[in-house]
């Protein structure tokens, strides 16, 4: 079950009064909220008419406005309802002789020409903001080509520009989200063994795949209805401390509902409460079928939080018709009048909490009472954005206290834990002292990815005591977790206590899970062992090593090769040299970087002869040293990105159709 509204916890609040800062005289700057609502008044103006049939004098009527600018033109062809609407937006705008373009609005219109097909008009947009065209235009990225050719579907243009882009970076791998770019493209085109080679390239050049190259893998495997591997992989990615995403579980859900696997559904559901992600109404259809099917009480809830907001009203336009064409009109109405009513046509109200959030950024009298006139229906949805959106965690909490005052709204699990994180992140520890007492005497349950989040973000404040009680606490205040999820909570930690440089409590960790039946991951073990490393903590390196040992643990390459690394920098060439001998022992191969690195560190500390036998040693396995070696510090193994390469490739490849051979070789690493 889902966790209702309660409405009890805004008593919680009505203690706090936020802090509001008072102005005296004449203030310099402009009201920024009173500004956004005049933005945001047009762009449903500019929305509207775009879906209507009303004359383009009309349009240049309403664009003739003082409150027009860039941040209003882009955000308007951005909701325009189809690219040629968009693109008369921007002829229209030709004829505003106060409009000038800025590159958010030249990155909308590339968008629209890519989404478009039009390809040709996007190269000449393109080579026009690159030439200078524009004033005040900045060149055009390799990430920003990738997202618009791989949008208009040119697969020849993407990997023309992947290409260029990795010849710019040498001897690095290009950010993560362009292999994702590469990848999904390559399914769209029905080119399936391409993408898996783009996967597995991605791994052999030590990328870190995210929760969005994951989500390309999901959906890729659903389309060969592979739902179990897809389940599999989906429930290994907590493990490889990936975030799981609304994304994720919507696609699974919609193709388990749809083979009526309704009961592993229902996991699902319960995970999603784990998880504490917000339901979207993307998944309306899907439980609706469930509910029907007889699991009324697993989603009576979620259907609820899912369900149109009654209090958000439309905003509406009537199209105009002049007297001479509205014969028709005079039967219906009785007379025939210029301007009667036709084709009524209603929006959701634009509104974009980021833009609202900065506005409110100084959180003064005149911002918070412009805030209050404008009467904004507030949902657990709308305030999770806006606290998440917030620059500093001050600013977050005003507005977290004030709208907890605002009429028809209720803090619920979702907005506390929005703030809990939002304000663990800066190491406000009282405050968040604070709400969790308020959520433990209210009986509520925070999910396991808050608790262990607030546990990391205590790393990066470096409020290490403050950690350990949380975790110390977490079952009063945390739904149940599974044993992975503690042995993940463990392993976040350890690493907030290796920051906080509080060994000491780390190793009674490690013993306490020795003694409940858990043993660190290598990831963990990895990341430890690179901390203390680079500390100069060499007793300690090795007292870790001689647990992974005790553990039964497998030394993989990366561990190797972090080891080998962290050595080098503290100028211990020696211990480096001995740990790689213990890796071609063992079978492995180094990366071309960790064995230049050593090589060059025993250089440098005169080793010349230990140098040489380095390389004497690769030269005997033919110098088959790789690109990189797979695996992440405290997140993910080289045994676990094998596992998830080999799942994928051997799915698809099973269910490829012809030319899959051709394909694969065809995209090979460099």
């Amino acid at each position: 079950m889902y966790p209702t509204r309660l409405h009890s916890i805004t008593n919680i609040f009505k203690n706090i009064t936020p802090q509001v800062r008072h102005f005296s005289g004449t203030t310099q700057n402009p009201n920024k909220v009173s500004l956004y609502l005049q933005r945001a008044k047009l762009i449903d103006s500019i929305r509207l008419h775009l879906r209507s049939n009303s004359p383009e004098t009309s349009l240049v009527n309403i664009l003739n406005n003082p409150s027009l600018d860039s941040f209003v033109v882009s955000n308007a062809l951005r909701s325009a309802p189809s690219p040629i609407s968009a693109l008369s937006l921007i002829e229209t705008l030709k004829k505003i002789k106060t409009f000038s373009h800025s590159q958010e609005t030249l990155h909308a219109l590339a968008k629209i020409l890519a989404k478009s097909g039009q390809t040709c008009k996007l190269g000449a947009l393109i080579d026009s903001i690159n030439t200078g065209k524009f004033i005040n235009v900045a060149y055009i990225s390799f990430m920003d080509h990738l997202h618009w050719y791989a949008d208009a579907g040119d697969i020849n243009e993407v990997t023309r520009v992947w290409d260029e882009w990795r010849r710019t970076l040498f001897d690095k791998h290009p950010p993560t989200e362009s292999y994702n770019i590469v990848m999904k493209l390559y399914i769209d085109k029905g080119m399936h063994g391409n993408a898996v080679n783009v996967f597995r390239r991605m791994i052999d050049e030590g990328a870190l795949p995210n929760c969005r190259t994951y989500t390309v893998i999901i959906q890729h495997l659903i389309m060969f209805e592979k739902l179990d591997p897809a389940i599999e992989l989906f429930q290994m990615l907590p493990l490889m401390r990936i975030r799981r995403t609304l994304k994720q579980y919507y696609v699974l859900v919609e193709a388990l509902t749809s083979v009526d696997r309704l009961g592993v559904v229902k996991t699902l559901l319960n995970e999603m409460q784990a998880d504490g992600i917000l339901p979207g109404r993307s998944m309306l259809l899907s439980l609706q079928r469930m509910k029907d099917a007889g699991f009324v009480n697993e989603t009576q809830d979620l259907i609820n939080e899912m369900m149109p907001d009654e209090r958000i009203k439309n905003v509406n336009y009537y199209s105009m018709v002049s007297a001479e064409d509205d014969d028709d009109d005079e039967d219906r109405f009785g007379s025939s009048v210029s301007g009667v009513e036709k084709d009524k046509i209603q929006l959701k109200p634009w509104l974009d909490p980021a833009a609202l959030a900065s506005a409110l950024r100084d959180w003064g009298h005149e911002e918070v009472c412009a805030l209050k006139d404008a009467n904004f229906t507030w949902t657990s949805r709308l305030v999770c954005k806006m606290i998440r959106n917030f620059k500093s965690p001050e600013m977050s909490w005003q507005f977290f206290c004030w709208v907890a005052h605002q009429p028809g709204f209720v803090h619920n699990i979702y907005t506390i834990s929005r703030m809990i994180t939002k304000l663990a992140r800066r190491g406000c520890v009282q405050l968040v002292d604070e709400l969790l007492c308020k959520v433990k005497h209210e009986g509520m349950k925070l999910s396991f990815s808050t608790i262990r989040l607030i546990i990391d973000f205590y790393g990066f404040s470096r409020k290490g005591d403050a950690s350990l009680n949380i975790f110390r606490n977490h079952k009063v205040i945390c739904v149940p977790l599974s044993k992975n999820s503690q042995l993940i909570l463990y392993s976040t930690l350890l690493r907030t206590l290796a920051k906080c440089e509080m060994n000491d409590e780390a190793f009674d960790i490690i013993e306490e899970m020795f003694l409940l039946g858990f043993c660190p991951d290598l990831q963990t073990f990895s990341g430890l062992m690179h901390h203390y490393a680079l500390k100069g903590d060499i007793k300690t390196v090795h007292r870790l090593f001689g647990m992974v040992r005790q553990c039964g643990l497998v030394p993989d390459g990366y561990m190797y090769k972090i080891l080998i690394s962290a050595y080098c920098k503290c100028e211990r060439g020696s211990l480096a040299l001995r740990v790689f001998e213990d890796m071609m022992n063992s079978g492995i191969m180094l990366d071309l970087g960790t064995k230049e690195l050593l090589v060059k560190s025993l250089w440098k500390e005169g080793k010349l002869r230990e140098a040489g036998r380095v390389e004497e040693m690769s030269g005997e396995n033919g110098n088959d040293v790789r690109l990189a070696l797979p695996g992440h510090l405290y997140t993910v193994s080289a045994s676990d990105l094998e596992k998830v390469c080999q799942l994928y490739s051997s799915n698809v490849m099973e269910s490829r159709g012809e030319g899959g051979e051709r394909e694969i070789e065809s995209v090979g690493p460099s």
